[in-house]
């Protein structure tokens, strides 16, 4: 995950009392997908898959690992019933559940939540393949019919870069990419596309998703963004690489910034590089929270990616979902998209 939370805290400490349990920061807040005033939103016409949301309880014994008690934004149950009220209304048919938990054990606890709400048609796991037991332990979570990969990258202290000098790290993801499973990457620094490169090149088969590419701030310095923006030209030609359009919004200041022109010129790199058949939509909800609404952050996408067309809006709010993840229907409204588009 981000800091976005933790620095949005410190902000914001001084003039906020800190709550305390689930049920008082409820009620501290308003409605989830309470819109903004003056911002009319944008209508699909087709349902949508979110690629990108995280799943928890702070009441669980023992608590979660994050988010951290302090951020009272997010520490309140992240459910899939909650999540089905905000998102349902507004033509969501079905997500995608990312681990946000870096412990190893909490994958169970997060397939059995899944499962039980048919609108998580896939979970993305926590599993290090850089363990010897890689092999075991991934033969054990593909047993259930949710899980669909794993998440490697900037986060949880683990660098791609020092995984991918480890032969047993690379084999493990020969394994993940030959059971028909994908890697998705966190928090995409200059590095980390590097990195990204140089796994495609030696595991050619694995999908791979780059999660949060709208966020990223490419380098300032002239020769370092060349080289950056040429390693996305040349994931670009590589099929089996796609990209997340999630976590958009920016602060500038104590603002978050809601104009969709403040963002044109790097989602247009992007859209120009990866194009209507390799981006998804992702939310990044509840992390998204501490930018906007849900119903906000739905529109601006909306709004950026509707007028280039139906087909290219079917396939970045929902086909593409299919080829990502080969998620198999739970509900009616996603058999009805397979049976579109799969």
């Amino acid at each position: 995950m981000t800091d976005t939370g933790r620095r949005y805290f410190l902000r914001t400490a001084c003039s906020l009392t800190l709550l305390c349990g689930a049920q008082r920061l409820a009620t501290a807040f308003p409605a989830d997908n309470a819109p903004v005033q003056g911002s009319p939103h944008a209508t699909n016409t087709f349902p949508i898959i979110d690629a990108h949301i995280h799943l928890y309880d702070p009441r669980r014994r023992g608590g979660v690992p994050w988010p951290e008690r302090t951020d009272i934004v997010l520490y309140r149950p992240a459910l899939p019933s909650r999540y089905r009220r905000i998102a349902a209304p507004l033509g969501v048919v079905g997500a995608v559940a990312v681990e946000c938990s870096p412990l190893e054990a909490d994958n169970d606890w997060l397939l059995h939540v899944a499962a039980a709400d048919t609108m998580v048609v896939g979970v993305i796991g926590n599993l290090d393949p850089a363990h010897n037991d890689f092999a075991r332990k991934l033969e054990r979570l593909q047993r259930h019919a949710l899980f669909r990969g794993i998440r490697y990258g900037n986060l949880w202290g683990r660098k791609l870069g020092e995984g991918l000098k480890s032969s047993t790290f690379v084999e493990n993801l020969k394994l993940l990419s030959e059971r028909g499973l994908l890697m998705e990457t966190a928090n995409p620094d200059p590095r980390l596309i590097t990195n990204v490169v140089e796994l495609s090149d030696r595991v050619p088969g694995l999908r791979i998703i780059i999660d949060h590419l709208p966020h990223a701030v490419p380098p300032m310095e002239h020769a370092a963004r060349r080289k950056y923006e040429d390693e996305l030209a040349e994931l670009s030609k590589r099929p089996q690489v796609l990209v997340k359009g999630s976590e958009l919004f920016r602060r500038v200041g104590d603002d978050v910034v809601k104009d969709l022109a403040f963002y044109t010129d790097w989602l247009d790199q992007i859209w120009g590089w990866f194009g209507e058949d390799r981006m998804l939509f992702g939310s990044d909800w509840p992390n998204s929270d501490h930018m906007a609404s849900y119903a906000d952050t739905l529109d601006i996408v909306s709004r950026y990616v509707t007028p280039k067309g139906p087909k290219a809006a079917e396939k970045f709010f929902c086909k593409n979902s299919i080829a990502a993840y080969r998620w198999n229907a739970r509900n009616p409204a996603q058999a009805k998209l397979l049976r579109a588009f799969g």
